[in-house]
């Protein structure tokens, strides 16, 4: 619509200079993108006028994992500022149009309105769009939150991609050697190849980049493989007490052990050119603005699903995770500003949101907003944590 209104505007603009001078010496296309720069930067400048954001959804039926996930990203500032101002029209490279993230854009409009009286919003416009994209959510059975998080990402990316979808082929550049370039060099070539494809707010915000390192017991060689991630699952070390708590720094301590591999597990080494023993270790590469943790709460055997309850702390301020990325990165702090909590069993759950706020944090259960202490924030039921980048030498382009 706002695309439309700004097509109409100049097009107007135009015919009415060219009319009033038939000897202009300009082109009428010149004027038009002219013009539509200076309608566009206006519109960027516009301030967002915002209200508390503490408004709840409805339940539409069995939809508090939608409702819990669209809370945390409500209070993703970037995400959210990005969308009230409608930059995604200027950014996408598809002429289509984006139905599902204006439907998106909408209802963050109704949750930060800047009207007092408090209510809640209605998601059943969004849902359906959703699940018109993604059939597999049809149906009015509970949905895993996280997984609805990862779609939802995802279908957003494909619409308002900067890239265009079908790229000429070129010529493929042949693999370096071994000891071709240094570690830094060769993430940055993988990372720089990714988004020539995928290049998008959510590539900017949600995506890292992992290294994946063999280390040959023969040769020493080390072998690299990168790759793009939008969220962290972690696994919950095993306790002989379930009630007895875990931190979150040993859940990743226990994602990024050294793995020994057996010479009938490992991959060829590409120095040897044969199968050796080897160490297997994952780094993080690349830090993201926001980082998604998810913490493996179910595990699914041949006959059921479990669900874990073992407490994990978590901490809300400086998360440090430099000691798991290069090693000359440093410090790499993130500060937690919301989270997503499964109660109940895995058949008979329930999703809720917790989101920081200037005045504090609120719990948001569906239509629900409640005001809570930093106290009931840790749980045996947090599921997914929120962080962002305190300090951003770490996310280097």
């Amino acid at each position: 619509m706002l695309r439309t209104q700004m097509d109409t505007t100049c097009q107007s603009l135009c015919r009415s200079l060219v009319s009033q001078n038939e000897n202009i010496d300009i082109s009428q296309s010149v004027l038009y993108t002219s013009l539509m720069g200076l309608l566009l930067v206006a519109d960027k400048e516009r301030e967002i006028k915002l209200g508390n954001g503490q408004a709840g959804l409805h339940n539409t039926g069995n939809t508090c994992f939608l409702n819990a996930i669209l809370q945390c990203l409500s209070h993703t500032q970037g995400l959210r500022d990005y969308c009230l101002s409608k930059t995604y029209l200027q950014d996408m490279y598809s002429s289509q149009e984006p139905e599902l993230m204006n439907e998106f854009t909408k209802i963050l409009e109704e949750l930060w309105c800047t009207d007092e009286e408090k209510r809640a919003v209605n998601p059943k416009r969004f849902y359906h769009v959703f699940k018109e994209a993604l059939p597999c959510f049809s149906g009015y059975s509970q949905q895993d939150a996280h997984e609805f998080l990862r779609f939802l990402l995802n279908r957003l990316h494909t619409e308002i991609n900067r890239r265009p979808t079908h790229h000429t082929a070129t010529a493929n550049t042949p693999e370096p050697s071994y000891n071709r370039l240094r570690i830094s060099e060769e993430a940055a070539a993988m990372w720089k190849k990714y988004v020539d494809k995928d290049d998008s707010i959510i590539v900017d915000l949600f995506s890292g980049q992992l290294r994946s390192s063999l280390h040959c017991s023969v040769c020493s060689h080390y072998s690299n493989t990168f790759d793009v991630f939008c969220d962290l699952s972690l696994p919950i070390p095993k306790t002989s007490d379930s009630r007895a708590a875990v931190t979150l720094r040993e859940c990743l301590d226990l994602f990024s052990h050294v793995e020994k591999l057996s010479e009938e597990n490992s991959p060829m080494c590409e120095k040897c050119n044969r199968c050796t023993e080897t160490t297997k270790s994952l780094t993080i590469q690349r830090f993201p603005k926001i980082l998604v943790i998810q913490l493996k709460r179910f595990t699914a055997s041949k006959c059921s699903i479990r669900k874990s309850t073992v407490p994990v702390s978590f901490p809300l301020t400086d998360l440090d995770l430099g000691t798991y990325g290069p090693s000359d990165c440093g410090p790499v702090l993130y500060d937690l500003y919301a989270l997503c909590d499964h109660t109940g069993t895995v058949n008979m759950g329930h999703y809720t949101a917790v989101c920081q706020d200037k005045g504090g944090w609120c719990c948001y259960n569906d239509s629900c907003v409640t005001q809570i202490s930093v106290d009931q924030l840790q749980s045996s039921q947090a599921y997914l944590l929120f962080y962002t980048l305190k300090n951003n030498m770490a996310s280097r382009k």
